[in-house]
């Protein structure tokens, strides 16, 4: 029989490097998650990733208090300013332009976020990736 799902928490942590203070711990805490365990179980998943990216995971609390965890691939804008060599992305995005990237490099970036981005092909997914970039306040170049 299938356990009976309490609820699910959803949470951007640094990859490899959780640990039980905010966000993790409060969040987990208040659904009666064992917050040591969960630590433990997120950074031997994300071991093999670069140390320090920032990783979407989606817990889903079961009404024993056990949990099982998805993590999802790091988000568009944190390739996109990796591409682009910054550190943020505009402050006003639309008036402000802080850098720029090629179609080439948001095709490349969608190929790596393809299994999480709702597109029915890889140049749908490039045009999302390339209208996150403008909301960033980057010129994408042909």
């Amino acid at each position: 029989m299938a356990k009976k799902i309490q609820g699910t928490i959803k949470l951007q942590i640094a990859a490899g490097q959780a640990n039980p203070s905010p966000p993790v711990g409060p969040a987990l805490g208040q659904a009666g998650v064992n917050i040591s365990e969960f630590v433990k179980v997120f950074n031997a998943q994300t071991s093999k990733m670069e140390q320090g990216v920032p990783t979407p995971v989606v817990i889903t609390v079961y009404t024993d208090k056990s949990f099982s965890l998805e993590t999802k691939t790091p988000p568009a804008s944190y390739f996109l300013r990796k591409a682009a060599k910054l550190n943020k992305g505009s402050k006003e995005p639309g008036r402000d332009i802080v850098g720029a990237v090629t179609m080439a490099q948001c095709k490349e970036i969608a190929e790596k976020k393809m299994v999480d981005l709702n597109a029915n092909d890889l140049d749908a997914a490039a045009l999302q990736i390339a209208g996150t970039a403008r909301s960033m306040g980057l010129e994408v170049r042909g």
